[in-house]
């Protein structure tokens, strides 16, 4: 068979790319960091291009995702996907992502990391961190079954036919089930965590019926009553995914930056990709193309059919940025430059298998990785060997291997410190698990762990400057509650076992993250339109797109925890250049305006303190752009409504956000809808904050504030009863729980008038989370004394 060889580089993820599906020769799906799920259509066959829309953008992570095949009522089948905050989420390939989801799947208590969906469509079955399975009806929309027992993460799930659904686990054990939960056996052999399974054609030679692989790099062929019946050997580090072609072949990739073909037991190609990790590997079952997401946030698409692949330049760039990346020395093992070959050898001698990589000691001094293409039956540079950038250079040996950084990470008073060893090469998720399992500690730690190496490299990562992450949000940037967790902890060396009281929340929320480049940019191409289209009352002035690229870096520094940014006259020119946008451009082309609006509430007191020509302020120009009036356009006021969450930042911001709560109540009780999760989750996150600042000590005495404090409870109930999402569900009742603190007759009004009773019920049957019972626990404590 010819090689595979690139068909299409497919770039709009702003992350990692940790899941992809290939459906059909003409559509690609992709689940990624950056919170969105991306469809990707074939618009043009040679060379193929293709039309990226989003489909979905969630608040966190998507790991994971998968396809339902057509049924009835769903002509274009089902899109799954799942990841950090829990929710699994199905939806049609067309739907608009501020459209509502088809279901929204709940039960798993942490990160989803795995799904599958039946070949006959009738179930999902879903794999999550929280150390179960579960499986769901397609239609039904409901957890059939729980498949327990797991002693780890649940890395990978194969819904293997109607009667059997196979799981592997961080336990290093493979588990097979029935799909009504019903366990069958164990099965035993792999040496370390079990990241990937898929099934095996029947025409095999091994007669396998699937195939399992992980952190030891070994690629297992199993009999589904448990034997093992083969083994294959090649990757040089974890493998994080399989899948099968048409042709009886398999399909692996790697944290060896690599995909690979394996033809009965032998690995026949081997393509290496300009990345650190290759998460995922998906193929089309019609025509035996594969797609690849990698670390170096790109999708991309192979093919062995010359007529399906690109174009020979954008081939040769490919190839190119092969050659050109970075290896980081840690990745490659000891390299003992004076004893290398030099480039002559790479004309002498021939490789002994396909993949085989060797060092060089080139002409400059430097050392490159050469990859045998059996093939091509010549060597192949894969990149240069290189330190971690962004370390200081000095490794630290622990357990006799070399590291960037050893962190002492205190869990408990009185009992030495655990040793936490991070190479700037791995994922700080993936350390963190490690650190985790190694140390037997409870999985909650992941995110505080993760958050910790994070902030103590200064975001340092291979190939990128060093830069201090900006704050948490302690309940996380809609995300997940950790225990313990406040603002600034991040940063700290000490993770506590005791759980503090949540109620009542003390600090004030934020949701700042973003990608500055991406909205700069956005703002750029949509002046381009309009400059295109003739509105030149509305396009920006060259001292206006000045403005907007000085204030980037203020910017970015401030929403990083540097108060000395905070009143930089760049940031002002930037909020007037905000406004003028507001007051200008058209409605649907605010979006990325609105999100520096959010970004620029929690940067500068100068958004709170503006005032226009004629006196107005910024919330006067968003009442005068009607982007609350706009129900067509959710993520507009969602956008808006994290300003005012974000407001609360500056001291300033809280003063403007008390004196105009008349108003900004009103805007976001009119608006909002509990069917769009991230709006939902923007509201509830600013009526925390709101409760925050009613409760402290300079507003609890006020005679407006048990009135006030009325109207966000009123509000706040009808949200309890109505929305479906965990993380809304539980800042609304943080948001409640903290006001009742107040006094007696906001209780009283809670408990007789507003129906608050009945709420916590609804809450607690709707989301059945630990998190949720505990604080409805300590409400319903509140009201009954």
């Amino acid at each position: 068979m010819p090689d595979f060889k690139l068909s299409a580089s497919l770039e709009e993820h702003e992350d990692d790319v940790r899941g992809v599906a290939f459906p059909h020769p003409k559509l690609v799906l992709s689940a990624s960091r950056d919170a969105t799920v991306r469809v990707w259509k074939l618009i043009q066959q040679e060379p193929p291009q293709y039309d990226c829309s989003i489909s979905s953008h969630g608040s966190s992570f998507i790991n994971a995702i998968a396809y339902c095949s057509p049924i009835k009522g769903y002509p274009d089948g089902l899109i799954v996907s799942g990841g950090k905050d829990t929710v699994i989420e199905v939806r049609e390939p067309g739907r608009e992502p501020d459209q509502n989801a088809e279901a929204l799947l709940l039960g798993h208590a942490h990160n989803v990391c795995a799904l599958d969906v039946s070949p006959d469509a009738t179930y999902i079955v879903s794999g999550s961190w929280d150390s179960s399975a579960r499986v769901w009806g397609v239609g039904k929309w409901e957890c059939d079954a729980l498949l327990e027992g797991h002693q780890g993460s649940v890395w990978a799930v194969l819904a293997y036919d109607q009667d059997t659904i196979i799981t592997g686990c961080a336990d290093q054990s493979i588990r097979v089930f029935s799909p009504t939960g019903k366990f069958l056996h164990t099965i035993k052999g792999s040496t370390d965590v079990v990241r990937a399974l898929c099934r095996v054609s029947s025409s095999h030679p091994s007669g396998a019926d699937f195939a399992s692989a992980g952190n030891d790099g070994v690629i297992r062929l199993w009999k589904l009553g448990g034997k093992q019946v083969g083994e294959l050997h090649g990757h040089e580090s974890f493998i994080y995914s399989l899948t099968n072609l048409p042709s009886g072949e398999l399909v692996s990739s790697g944290e060896d930056r690599t995909v690979r073909i394996w033809n009965g037991s032998e690995c026949i190609q081997t393509i290496t990709h300009p990345a650190i990790s290759v998460w995922a590997v998906a193929a089309c079952s019609e025509n035996g193309d594969i797609v690849s997401g990698a670390s170096d946030k790109k999708v991309r698409v192979f093919s062995r059919a010359k007529e399906r692949q690109a174009a020979s330049e954008v081939v040769r760039a490919f190839e190119d940025s092969v050659k050109s990346s970075s290896i980081p020395k840690q990745q490659v093992g000891d390299v003992q430059k004076e004893k290398l070959p030099g480039p002559e050898f790479l004309q002498q001698k021939s490789g002994t298998k396909e993949g085989q990589v060797i060092m060089i000691k080139e002409d400059d001094g430097s050392v490159g990785a050469y990859q045998w293409s059996q093939g091509a039956q010549s060597w192949m540079s894969v990149g240069t060997v290189v330190d971690a950038v962004g370390s200081s250079g000095k490794k630290t040996d622990y357990l006799g291997k070399d590291y960037d950084y050893v962190f002492d990470v205190d869990i408990e008073d009185g009992k030495p410190p655990l040793k936490l060893p991070y190479n700037l090469s791995q994922n700080p998720y993936e350390a963190a698990t490690k650190f985790i399992q190694d140390n037997e500690l409870p999985m909650t730690y992941l995110d505080q762990v993760a958050n910790f190496i994070t902030a103590n490299t200064q975001g340092a990562t291979l190939g990128q400057s060093s830069e201090v992450p900006a704050r948490s949000d302690p309940l996380g940037t809609e995300s997940r509650y950790r225990p313990g967790e406040s603002p600034s902890n991040a940063s700290t060396s000490t993770l506590r076992t005791s759980r503090p009281n949540i109620l009542p929340q003390t600090t004030y929320l934020s949701i700042k993250t973003a990608n500055l480049r991406t909205i700069r940019k956005k703002i750029e191409e949509l002046n381009e339109q309009l400059t295109r289209e003739g509105h030149n009352d509305a396009v920006l002035f060259d001292a206006q797109l000045v403005a907007l690229e000085r204030m980037m870096e203020p910017l970015e520094q401030s929403l990083a925890g540097s108060a000395t940014v905070r009143g930089d006259q760049k940031l002002k020119d930037g909020v007037q250049l905000v406004m003028d946008i507001l007051t200008t451009w058209p409605p649907g082309q605010l979006l990325p305006a609105l999100d520096l609006l959010r970004l620029l509430a929690a940067a500068t007191p100068f958004l709170a303190t503006y005032r226009s020509k004629d006196g107005s302020t910024f919330l006067d120009i968003l009442v005068q752009s009607k982007v609350f009036e706009d129900p067509d356009r959710p993520n507009n006021i969602m956008l808006a409504v994290r300003a005012f969450s974000n407001l609360f930042e500056t001291s300033q911001g809280r003063v403007f956000a008390d004196e105009e709560f008349n108003t900004i109540h009103t805007l976001v009780e009119g608006s909002a809808d509990t069917s769009n999760r991230n709006l939902t989750i923007a509201v509830t996150t600013l009526y925390v904050n709101y409760a925050v600042l009613f409760t402290s000590p300079s507003h609890a005495s006020q005679q407006r504030t048990t009135e006030r404090s009325k109207m966000l409870m009123d509000h706040s109930t009808r949200i309890m009863r109505s929305t479906v999402d965990s993380e809304a569900v539980y800042r609304d009742l943080v948001a409640v729980g903290t006001l009742l603190g107040l006094n007696k007759e906001l209780q009283q009004a809670a408990r007789d008038s507003y129906g608050l009773e009945e709420a916590l019920r609804k809450a607690e049957q709707t989301v059945k989370e630990p998190r949720i019972k505990s604080v409805a626990g300590d409400i319903k404590a509140m009201i009954t004394r």
